[in-house]
């Protein structure tokens, strides 16, 4: 029997930034993978402060972003690499109204920080209204950051590419399989709804659909563009383009209505020719309320779960795995606003 600090059960933000925190501060752990892509594989990575359909904000975005940057700068130390693309994302306007709605809320204290009222005529696409550019955006490089961290993992025997079996934990004892464990976190997103010690917590599956485009004319380098959708280059050829939000269907195929608007999206503001190369959808873990879920099973205090990251997983999932670990290791307490008590007191 092997005796470890942590078992991590889930590959996507969740569980890759818990992962850190652990590495950073010398725990002991192993991070169970089905190695399979899920939603955070796929995700846009977008790095966003500001709500782009109202202009808004919302709870800790300065603070989570100042976050994100300090997180990967500490990854870069053991991967070789930083993840973030400084490709600001310029919001195309609907119309002089939404300009204008821009202009009104950039003085809001919240929102002063992000809003840019230096407005562009961007070429290569149509923007007639111009675009708006939101400070302090980003994105991450999705693809390499999972792909070096599932590495260093691998590498540093941190990693175990297998599915977990519910039936082999004794939470009682303490232990899975040949290890033994002081903590269990589950970081499983929509798969929490097959945990038999968490299938209960309000997750809502939210399908989003994104596409991989080849342009025969490239976009201005240097930017994500909005509109209804975010478009930035993958590589030197190709563009993600994406994604949708379909919080009714549950199938796992492709969804011809998805894909329809998505192109239409598209065609709104690309004016040229464009191939679609690859589909691709995941199934983001939503809460009504917009707040991760985080806490310790009501029975079991040393099974936890962290959870409903919803589509600003990255930012969620970096800032609150920090919150987690100083709750777990140093016995700090958790943001009542993700306490999983929120559910359980009602």
């Amino acid at each position: 029997m092997e005796n470890i600090d942590y078992i991590i059960v889930g590959d996507g933000y969740a569980g890759m930034f818990l992962a850190h925190q652990f590495i950073k501060h010398g725990k002991s752990f192993r991070l169970f993978s089905e190695n399979k892509k899920g939603a955070s594989h796929v995700s846009a990575g977008i790095v966003n402060p500001v709500v782009l359909k109202r202009f808004n904000t919302f709870w800790l975005a300065m603070e989570q972003i100042t976050e994100l940057k300090s997180t990967l700068s500490e990854i870069e130390t053991y991967t070789g690499s930083n993840y973030l693309v400084e490709q600001p994302i310029h919001r195309i306007f609907h119309d002089e109204k939404e300009k204008e709605l821009w202009q009104k809320k950039s003085q809001k204290e919240e929102l002063l920080p992000f809003l840019n009222l230096n407005f562009t005529d961007e070429e290569g696409f149509k923007n007639p209204f111009g675009t708006g550019k939101v400070n302090h955006s980003a994105r991450l490089n999705v693809e390499a950051f999972f792909s070096d961290m599932f590495r260093y993992l691998e590498n540093e025997n941190y990693l175990i590419k297998e599915r977990f079996d519910y039936n082999e934990l004794n939470v009682e004892n303490h232990t899975y399989q040949n290890f033994k464990f002081k903590k269990i976190i589950f970081c499983e997103g929509t798969g929490v709804l097959e945990n038999p010690y968490f299938k209960d917590i309000p997750i809502y599956p939210n399908k989003g659909h994104h596409l991989t485009v080849e342009l025969s004319k490239p976009i201005p380098k240097g930017i994500t563009i909005k509109k209804k959708h975010f478009l930035f280059p993958k590589n030197p050829t190709e563009y993600y383009y994406g994604g949708t939000y379909d919080r009714e269907t549950k199938d796992l195929e492709i969804n011809t209505s998805a894909v329809e608007q998505l192109q239409k999206g598209l065609e709104e503001f690309y004016p040229d020719e464009y191939t679609i190369k690859e589909i691709h959808f995941g199934f983001r873990p939503t809460v009504k309320d917009r707040r991760p879920i985080i806490g310790n099973h009501h029975q079991y205090k040393d099974v936890l779960v962290f959870n409903g990251l919803g589509a600003r997983g990255i930012l969620n999932g970096n800032y609150f795995a920090k919150e987690l670990f100083e709750y777990i290791d140093k016995n700090q307490s958790l943001s009542v606003e993700v306490d999983i008590k929120r559910f359980v007191d009602e």
